[in-house]
This record gives structure tokens, sequence and C-alpha cells, in this order.
């Protein structure tokens, strides 16, 4: 019993261990990835806004930066899930604000979980994209004002420029492949040629 109990732990500790250790170079793209990503979404929006109205940061795409530029092979990092999941989400959000605009709790909540269950019946799962239902039922009178166009203008828009750049960037070395599915690029580059 001791011995199992001692060969599954070991087991765990190389699999905790070989799961956390990232090659420096990784490291490296990450950081371009994700600054590159969030910088240019800020650039490009800082030219029309103040600081305080900058609308286009908004904090589910810190979070998709972190999948789309440092766990590259998450099926949930997939430009599929990336802007379906953004998307679906936000139209989720804004619809169910529209329907119920002064019970802030009830909206919030019923964004959230009607988004995970769409997502999941349309394969199109990222968790980030939880936190843009949420955001258009809780953000400022800025956010809540933009209505439909919240989904077209921060989060399509910054998704969009997120997915360009993790492509660009993910494939700029032999030892990192984004998207994972080879089928997906295929389409996408038929479709741009």
């Amino acid at each position: 019993m001791r011995k199992r109990i001692r060969r599954h732990l070991r087991t765990a500790k190389y699999i905790v261990y070989k799961e956390t250790l990232v090659d420096f170079k990784e490291h490296i793209w990450t950081f371009i990835g994700a600054f590159l990503g969030i910088g240019i979404i800020g650039l490009l929006h800082s030219k029309y806004f103040t600081a305080n109205d900058n609308l286009f940061l908004i904090g589910s795409f810190g979070a998709s930066s972190v999948l789309i530029y440092g766990i590259i092979n998450s099926p949930l990092a997939q430009p599929r899930n990336l802007i379906g999941g953004h998307v679906i989400c936000a139209l989720i959000g804004v619809t169910v604000h529209k329907l119920i605009p002064d019970e802030v709790w009830l909206s919030s909540a019923l964004s959230v979980s009607l988004s995970i269950v769409v997502m999941q019946v349309t394969k199109t799962l990222h968790p980030p994209g939880g936190a843009t239902a949420l955001i258009a039922n809780i953000g400022s009178a800025k956010i809540q004002s933009l209505g439909y166009l919240y989904v077209l203008c921060p989060v399509l828009s910054g998704a969009s420029i997120l997915l360009l750049v993790a492509i660009i960037i993910n494939n700029s070395t032999s030892h990192r492949t984004y998207p994972n599915n080879k089928k997906w690029y295929r389409v996408w580059y038929r479709y741009c040629r």
C-alpha cells in the first residue's frame, strides 16, 4: 500500500513539475505576443479616447492573452474559441442587459450562465468570454450605452487584433505553431487568398 502511494506521489510530482516547466524562449514569445496584442489595441483606441474613456481595453482581453500567447495548444485558446466565445458572450450580455436593465445581480448571473451553456453547445468555450458577458452588465455607463455596438467595436475588433498578433507571433519560431488545428488554418488561408 505504501509503495503504491509513494509511486503515485512521485508520478504526481513529476507531472506537476513537468507541466509547470516552460522553456525560457516560451516566456519571451509569450511576453512579446501579449505586449503587442494588448499594446496595439490600446494604441489604436487611445487616439480617439482619453485614458478614462478607453472602452476598447476590456478586462477579458487580458485573460484571453494568457490563453492565446501562454497556452497556445489548449483547445480553449484556438481561434474558433477566441472569436466565437467573445462574440457570443457579448451578444448574450448585451441582450440580457437590455431585457433586465435594473436588476444588475440578475442580469449578470443570467448573462454569465447563459454564455457558458451557449459556448458549450456551439463548441466555442473560452473562459474569458464569461467576463465579456459580465462586463456588458456591470461596465460603466459608456460601455452600457454602446448597446450592440459593444459586440463589434471593443469585442470583435479587439479579439481579431489579438488573434492576428497570435498567429504572427506564435508562428514566428519553429517550436510554436498556432492555431493548433491545421484544418482551420487551411480554410483561413483559402479565404484570404
